[in-house]
């Protein structure tokens, strides 16, 4: 799936999404097609005995949606003023997604209210579309490919969009004011593992309808893959920042030996440490920059993203993570100069386990890619110890979509990294570090710690940068016919950490 072109559909869909006060009320919604009670432990139940079975792959629409171009697709959109709960006190708004092109097989869909789930059935009453789209076969009981969330972000009676779920286990948020970038899911299973990466599916949803004035929104999701089932429970708040807290509880079909809990997928093209590799007007391309840490024992750890080459995959060994996340940084304009993408308004993306996650590794994947409208970059948690076949799993934890979250310790943060060829040979590397009380005003009270695993690194120059304020660490380093250097950096004082831990792996 091309991710520029998605995020085109969804951009698209979002000029919309912003509905006016004024809109009479009996306003077409969607229908229902069947109601029952509903409850979350029946849910429980359910895929229990689903993961007992084969799995059993959904039927696609058909093939006359599953057919249609790009442009027809986007020539099809949902009318706002016709979402569920449109002109009720509901505090949100569900607009929903028609299936093909993309996504040939769709979701059901339920509003849970009073005890009962209330089937939601396809209409295509509910969208307007051009002349570009050829005659499609209608069935009520088609469903949808997914679904967005509205609510008051700014203005009373306006409703912006701030969250979409569509596309196997995939969903995206935003804080007020942002702009849609990197993307999360319900789980991972066999990210680039030599034998492929499969990916599960929500195959239905339960939303339930909140009260007048309710902060947050609980949505249901049931997964299904040829590996496991599972149960989700996404409580949402929208915001700044949006803040998601998610229940997990798997029902493994058979072993999950490779599997990953909060994971996060982004795009890094270039920036400056890769520049050289882009003949484009640009300083940086990225959703993302870089990969944030707050592991079990205290220390704050910044991995810099890079576009690599070959496939190259980290792993951050831990045990009861305090939180990772991807994070974009840069936030002027002028680190980007793009006045389409806005990469400047892109979120990060924090994930902070609830209760203890044990032994495990932040696995961090990045992968070779020549244009930005690829996803490279996949982190997430991996257990040490796989799931077992048909045993339970939960787990659970916070996202938070926006800026990043305090530091778990006052350290300086790693504000920007450069890195070029010497010209007497070897490498340099320049850090900016933030400019933080915690930092002495006398830079020469403050020690480096520069590390390699391998070739020669020099003892590093600590100036002040006249533009941000804080310490910048300038050193060289000689890889000496390596062709993968893990390079280290932190700055002390008095044997306390001051700064953030800088790592980058480093590749000819």
């Amino acid at each position: 799936m091309l991710r520029r072109e998605v995020l085109s559909l969804m951009a698209s869909a979002a000029c919309a999404a912003v509905a006016s006060p004024g809109h009479a009320s009996g306003i077409m919604a969607p229908p229902i097609i069947n109601s029952a009670p509903w409850t979350l432990d029946a849910l429980m139940q359910r895929a229990r005995v689903m993961a007992t079975k084969p799995y059993k792959m959904r039927p696609e629409v058909p093939k006359a949606w599953r057919n249609l171009t790009y442009d027809q697709y986007k020539s099809i959109w949902f009318r706002h003023d016709r979402a569920l709960w449109n002109n009720t006190e509901t505090p949100y708004r569900i607009d929903f997604f028609h299936p093909g092109l993309y996504f040939p097989r769709a979701v059901q869909v339920n509003v849970v209210q009073d005890g009962s789930a209330h089937r939601l059935g396809f209409d295509f009453a509910l969208f307007d579309k051009t002349d570009k789209v050829p005659d499609l076969p209608l069935d009520t009981s088609m469903g949808y490919s997914g679904f967005r969330l509205r609510a008051e972000l700014e203005q009373p009676g306006i409703f912006q969009e701030f969250m979409v779920m569509q596309g196997a286990s995939y969903f995206r948020a935003i804080a007020t004011g942002q702009t849609y970038g990197l993307s999360a899911r319900g789980l991972a299973l066999n990210t680039a593992d030599p034998a492929g990466e499969e990916f599960p599916d929500f195959i239905e949803f339960w939303i339930e309808r909140p009260d007048e004035g309710a902060p947050s929104i609980t949505i249901h999701a049931l997964m299904d893959s040829p590996s496991t089932c599972g149960v989700y429970s996404f409580d949402v708040t929208q915001g700044t920042p949006a803040v998601i807290d998610v229940r997990a509880h798997l029902f493994p079909r058979r072993e999950l030996d490779h599997v990953g809990f909060g994971p996060l997928t982004s795009m890094f093209l270039f920036d400056e440490t890769n520049r050289n590799r882009f003949d484009d007007f640009r300083p940086a391309v990225h959703d993302s920059d870089g990969l944030l840490i707050h592991n079990g024992t205290g220390e704050t750890l910044w991995r810099p993203l890079a576009n690599p080459r070959t496939l190259q995959i980290s792993s951050f060994i831990d045990n009861a993570p305090r939180g990772f996340g991807l994070m974009q940084r840069p936030r002027r304009f002028s680190d980007y100069a793009d006045l389409e993408a806005h990469y400047h308004q892109r979120p990060g993306l924090w994930i902070e386990p609830t209760g203890d996650w044990g032994k495990g590794a932040v696995n961090l994947v990045e992968i070779p890619a020549d244009r930005e409208i690829y996803d490279n970059i996949v982190a997430y948690w991996r257990p040490r110890d796989p799931l077992p076949a048909g045993q339970e799993a939960a787990f659970s934890y916070r996202m938070t979509w926006g800026e990043e979250p305090a530091n778990a310790a006052p350290v300086a943060k790693v504000r920007n990294t450069r890195m070029g060829k010497r010209f007497a040979g070897g490498h340099i590397v320049t850090i900016d570090f933030e400019n933080h009380a915690v930092v002495p005003d006398m830079l020469d009270q403050v020690t480096r710690h520069i590390a390699a695993s391998t070739g020669t690194v020099s003892d590093g120059v600590l100036q002040r940068n006249p533009e941000t304020g804080g310490p910048r660490l300038a050193f060289t380093f000689d890889p000496e016919g390596a062709g993968l250097v893990e390079l280290r950096a932190q700055l002390r004082h008095e044997s306390h950490a001051v700064s953030e831990v800088w790592l980058y792996r480093w590749t000819a």
